[in-house]
């Protein structure tokens, strides 16, 4: 009940728990699974896009608003958790983060399993619903497992966990244009090119998430609840760093999902790359593959290794791997690219002096260069450099989050619905960003929507994350 405490739930000690970090090193392994999978899931999105505008014959702000209906559920879910914690007081500190992921997950596979009958019956209206349904079990994965993985250790490290699990979350979206363009797009069933092709693909990934759930269910996760009363009130508004860092995760994920919805048509520009999207598709997996390798990074840079030379060693063998992957798979010129794009990243980072607020500016500034390169520039020059904002993108949400939720204590996952909450900025920018590109007839130009955003993302990086008077 909301006045009453839990019984037989565990509170991190830091003076025992933190100090045996192999305690948490299992619960770490399995948790990172779901940030994997909704990785996937998110980035499917840029080849529905596409795929649904060629077969219902939409214009592009009309497509974009699958990116509505997805990240507009983020928004309404997590209000409502929101209200619920005001007037019952908190739900997943009283049902505990293990069973608010299970929830999760099978909301999440109903919404997949509903792509079935939305693709019978033929109607984007249907593909709609199913994705809103998808993304609530999505929201409340994102509610309970964000704060989870900062408290499954000491808290100085919160950063490079949540890194670290983001960055297997940015594996999922690498893969996911390359496996879902194949699928999708016709290579199992080429000579179709209605919405029947994601039938499969989406009935495969909500078994997936069922199994999912049940490892969850049967591992061994701890239970990290706390013991203090639940009471119901709005205590996360009056820090002054979370209410800022809202409008930080508000303009992050709609700047990041705006530029990835954009990248296939962005390609196929004959000024640019006049790819097809088959093709584009193995490109936009560079922007999100670059988002997993500055994750990597952020992780190792802002831990808690001993030493600099360390760090640097991780991170040139984590170059090096890469570099040698790219190499086999796309020949030199792509691997020496990405190299001098890696190195530029590092650079960037050594102006941070791996501290996480002065990092995110950083980072947001380069990233504005790189849209006033793609959005004035053609050829080459513009492709790459809207790919290596994926590389810049990398630390951004998981540093915003957990500069963010830092000194909450109690209000914690009531901040972290919040910030959540937030993601609906994925369901706005992009449409905007569309709106913009076809009244001016220039997608070039519509870049300058997600410019406005990462403006924002340098100012709290340099400033407003600072904790000051919270009494707001």
């Amino acid at each position: 009940m909301a006045g009453t405490p839990q019984t037989n739930v565990k509170t991190p000690n830091p003076a025992t728990d933190y100090d045996t970090p192999q305690n948490y090193r299992g619960p770490l392994v399995t948790v990172t699974m779901l940030f994997f999978m909704w990785g996937f899931i998110t980035c499917l999105n840029d080849i529905l896009i596409p795929k649904l505008q060629q077969v219902f014959t939409l214009e592009l702000w009309q497509a974009m608003l699958i990116q509505t209906a997805f990240f507009g559920a983020y928004f309404f879910v997590s209000l409502i958790y929101f209200i619920l914690s005001i007037t019952k007081g908190d739900p997943i500190r009283q049902i505990g983060y293990k069973n608010g992921i299970i929830v999760g997950l099978v909301v999440a596979a109903v919404g997949c399993a509903l792509f079935y009958p939305a693709a019978s019956t033929l109607s984007y209206g249907f593909f709609l619903g199913a994705l809103f349904v998808l993304a609530s079990g999505i929201t409340i994965l994102q509610i309970a497992a964000n704060p989870y993985v900062t408290i499954l250790g000491p808290p100085e490290g919160a950063a490079s966990r949540l890194n670290m699990t983001q960055a297997l979350n940015s594996l999922g979206t690498t893969v996911a244009p390359i496996i879902g363009g194949y699928l999708i797009f016709g290579a199992v069933n080429a000579s179709d090119a209605g919405a029947d092709s994601v039938k499969m693909p989406y009935l495969g990934l909500a078994a997936a998430l069922l199994v999912i759930a049940l490892i969850i269910k049967i591992s061994k996760l701890p239970s990290i609840q706390s013991s203090d009363e639940i009471t119901p009130g709005a205590g996360a508004l009056r820090h002054r760093h979370l209410v800022l860092g809202i409008i930080c995760i508000f303009a992050y994920v709609g700047g990041e999902v705006a530029i990835g919805s954009t990248l296939i048509n962005f390609f196929s520009l004959p000024e640019i790359a006049g790819l097809e999207e088959a093709e584009a598709g193995h490109f936009l997996a560079f922007y999100w593959g670059g988002a997993m390798v500055g994750r990597f990074f952020g992780a190792v840079a802002l831990s808690n290794m001993k030493t600099a030379n360390g760090k640097y060693l991780v991170i040139g063998g984590i170059a090096a791997v890469v570099f040698v992957l790219l190499f086999l798979a796309y020949g030199m010129n792509e691997a020496l690219i990405a190299l001098g794009l890696i190195a530029l990243n590092f650079g960037v980072l050594m102006l941070g002096r791996f501290i996480p607020s002065r990092t995110l500016g950083f980072f947001a500034a380069t990233v504005v260069v790189l849209l006033l390169i793609t959005s004035f520039a053609t050829g080459s020059l513009a492709m790459w450099s809207v790919i290596a904002i994926g590389l810049f993108n990398s630390i951004m949400f998981p540093t915003i989050f957990t500069l963010a939720i830092k000194g909450l204590g109690v209000h914690t996952s009531q901040g972290s619905s919040l910030l959540v909450m937030a993601i609906v900025g994925g369901a706005i920018v992009p449409p905007l960003q569309g709106a913009v590109a076809d009244f001016t007839g220039n997608l070039q130009l519509s870049f300058m929507v997600p410019l406005v955003c990462y403006l924002y993302i340098m100012y709290y990086g340099f400033s407003g994350s600072k904790i000051v008077n919270e009494n707001i």
